[in-house]
């Protein structure tokens, strides 16, 4: 009889699917870097939505008996995660950014930027004036998460929010609306500023392609299923940062900030740009992940 097979038979509870699930991904090794931090919480949120239960409340349904349909609508969920190496966000087609909740699929990232935690504080000590910030660029934007996260921390903004793919744009017309700020964030196809000529921003962001050679060839299969043209960028992963830096300053005004994300970058970065006065944002990993310049610092 097979694994599968067994299961159906057995499984009676939302606890039993809970630990079966929580056993299967442990042996299976999955990787889990796609909003989950291990086993256990990826099987309890899959469960969950599978079930359509609140995914803030595990312990009320615990003991609760499922259908024989509810029963295998989750065990096809498990068997995906496991087989296919299928992050949990595309299974769901849901992402989330601290309290805000993102439609997410296989054109586009899963949603984790650092940037975002600096948003919801609306970098603040950087920016003193959060009503005062007129527009803003999100580069690269995909899901067009950040535009938004930046539409509701900026609220008199105007937002311009661009990526390479037109896949990704559909994916992100799909967010700004399901958010109604259509009428404050405009999308762009666009490889990086090339579509922007003659417009300036009082704040730049971007979480850009940042992942070196080496490390795409070494990724578990779990970022296989993402877009490549959103994880590598050359052999050192400072390729697009490389063209933000040459051309940011002409896209911003005279106060204007510009904030990017570079991954495990930081000394490769400062290395190859030793005049530029990178300012280390704190976040959550460290300080080693995200940096701040002005205008006036920029070639």
């Amino acid at each position: 009889m097979s694994l599968y097979n067994e299961a159906v038979q057995q499984l009676v509870t939302v606890r039993d699917c809970l630990r079966f699930a929580v056993s299967r991904f442990n042996e299976a090794k999955l990787f889990f870097g796609h909003g989950s931090e291990d086993a256990y919480d990826e099987a309890a949120y899959l469960i969950l939505h599978t079930l359509h239960l609140p995914l803030d409340r595990l312990e009320p349904f615990l003991d609760a008996r499922l259908t024989h349909n509810e029963l295998l609508l989750v065990l096809n969920m498990i068997e995906k995660r496991v087989e296919q190496r299928i992050p949990a966000a595309y299974l769901t087609y849901q992402a989330f950014l601290g309290d805000f909740e993102f439609y997410v699929d296989e054109r586009v990232i899963v949603p984790r930027s650092f940037i975002a935690e600096l948003l919801r504080e609306r970098l603040h000590p950087w920016i003193d004036d959060a009503e005062g910030v007129g527009s803003v660029l999100d580069l690269c934007t995909g899901s067009g998460c950040l535009a938004i996260l930046a539409a509701h921390a900026f609220p008199n903004a105007l937002i311009d929010a661009v990526d390479l793919s037109a896949d990704a744009l559909d994916v992100a017309h799909r967010n700004v609306l399901d958010y109604q700020l259509e009428e404050r964030i405009e999308l762009f196809q666009s490889d990086l500023f090339t579509a922007l000529q003659g417009r300036q921003y009082d704040l730049i962001i971007s979480n850009p392609p940042y992942v070196d050679a080496p490390s795409v060839a070494a990724l578990p299969q779990e970022y296989l299923h993402e877009p490549k043209l959103a994880l590598g960028s050359g052999d050192d992963g400072l390729d697009a940062t490389r063209i933000i830096l040459a051309q940011a300053a002409e896209h911003l005004t005279e106060n204007g900030l510009l904030v990017v994300e570079i991954g495990h970058n930081r000394d490769a970065l400062e290395a190859a740009f030793p005049e530029l006065p990178f300012t280390w944002l704190d976040v959550s990993a460290g300080d080693e992940f995200v940096f701040l310049l002005h205008r006036n610092d920029l070639p």
